[in-house]
């Protein structure tokens, strides 16, 4: 059973979304037959949410040709981004950007805009909201969100009168600053959260588990490296050992991954809607393991001997700043 969340009243997702940044290049090449073919095995297995951006090079047109090729009564959720260079933000310069998302994805309307900003001393980002809200108004976008924004911020948005339904940041078993400010905020003005990272890029999985240190030439692909450098900050190799070892340990009693019971975890926190898992379209598939991720229970027992192994850890929000810092 695909477990499925209302992100709002009218916008149904699945709770594990497919992530298209693979796509973008630092990840391998990806074949577009390919991948527009792998895409439908994604839908027919009911895993039918994508998340992508503007950014991600021909990830929105890949969506757009695999949308197509599509039953027109299949339900398909297509989320984007959009992720413009900080500086003046006219209705022009937004209005042609969702417009050329509309063209690519092949859709009549963007199901979620999640919206990203560099630089918060440039409050061109509020301009860039009005104008979305205005597209929304048009029916041009039917919900916006926001990606890696932090909680000062949001506050700021929601009191100029914006309405926002998400926030993509990262959150993982190793990165779990959304707790300390976030998940209260977003309880209190009704906002989900949408969780990357949770995988940590492939490094919390069984590859990895009683493994040395991986070099700099075996982390060959921009995820393996990005959270490679997090898991540093967060304790290093030998307590995220430790970590490994307990979650492989739950995953043999359950007999599922340590993916699953990594997902798993995450998926049981306050205010998630889903978790986006990457994918390599076309290189490497894990539909069927991200599926036993819903018929996977955590114990009480198992919840605490994690969050045992977690208190050990450096505090990532004293260290790098609330979600969303580690870009700015």
């Amino acid at each position: 059973m695909i477990e499925t969340d209302n992100l709002t009243t009218d916008l149904k997702i699945s709770r594990i979304i497919n992530g298209m940044w693979q796509v973008a290049g630092g990840h391998g090449y990806i074949d577009p037959s390919k991948a527009i073919s792998e895409m439908q095995q994604y839908r027919y297995s009911g895993l039918n949410t994508w998340d992508m951006a503007d950014i991600y090079g021909p990830a929105e047109e890949f969506f757009g040709k695999f949308y197509q090729k599509s039953k027109s009564g299949d339900k398909i959720t297509g989320m984007t981004k959009f992720v413009p260079n900080s500086g003046s933000m006219n209705k022009n310069f937004v209005n042609r950007a969702i417009k050329n998302s509309i063209l690519r994805m092949c859709v009549e309307s963007l199901d979620l805009v999640q919206f990203h900003w560099w630089d918060y001393e440039d409050l061109s980002y509020l301009d860039a909201l009005e104008h979305l809200t205005n597209l929304q108004d048009e029916g041009k976008i039917r919900h916006i969100g926001l990606t890696n924004f932090d909680t000062k911020r949001m506050q700021i948005i929601l009191e100029k009168g914006f309405r926002i339904v998400s926030n993509q940041v990262q959150y993982s078993i190793i990165d779990q600053r959304p707790q300390v400010e976030m998940e209260d905020f977003c309880k209190k003005h009704n906002i989900k959260l949408l969780a990357y990272g949770t995988v940590g890029g492939g490094l919390i999985s069984e590859r990895f588990l009683n493994q040395p240190e991986p070099t700099r030439i075996e982390l060959n692909t921009h995820s393996l490296q990005k959270y490679h450098n997090m898991i540093n900050a967060w304790g290093g190799w030998k307590l995220f050992q430790k970590l490994l070892e307990a979650l492989a340990s739950i995953a043999k009693n359950h007999n599922v991954s340590i993916v699953n019971v990594a997902t798993r975890f995450i998926l049981d926190q306050p205010c998630v809607s889903g978790v986006i898992i990457g994918a390599r379209l076309g290189l490497s598939q894990h539909i069927s393991d991200n599926l036993k991720t819903f018929s996977l229970k955590l114990n009480a027992d198992e919840k605490k001997g994690i969050q045992e192994i977690i208190k050990q850890s450096n505090d990532l929000y004293e260290h790098i700043g609330d979600c969303g810092s580690e870009y700015r």
